[in-house]
């Protein structure tokens, strides 16, 4: 298994909670915040990332606006909507249990 397989089940999560702590953000923006506060441990390829923002946008997790980045180019900015919020605790919820599961696991001898 390579080191980022992981992330393809908990990308929705990742994106919610970046969102959650942000009034709005560009894609780089989130690939760069998940990069930084997980201590470079985390990477979100822009294949993987703007598929799954277009998914939640269609699901109405997220809006998407243009607007203008800190460089002067023209982006997409997405922010969390009420549903979004709603999902996000689903989805901490959700990681709550697998977590707990997965440490019951590698703690039985």
């Amino acid at each position: 298994m390579k080191k980022n397989d992981i992330l393809q089940g908990t990308l929705v999560l990742l994106i919610l909670k970046t969102l959650a702590g942000q009034k709005r953000m560009h894609g780089y923006g989130i690939t760069s915040r998940i990069h930084t506060v997980s201590d470079q441990l985390l990477r979100v390829e822009e294949g993987s990332l703007y598929p799954a923002l277009h998914r939640m946008e269609q699901i109405g997790w997220v809006r998407a606006e243009w607007g203008m980045t800190e460089k002067n180019r023209e982006a997409r900015f997405y922010s969390l909507t009420p549903l979004g919020r709603k999902q996000l605790a689903e989805e901490e919820e959700t990681w709550e249990r697998l977590t707990s599961g997965v440490a019951k696991v590698l703690g039985y001898a």
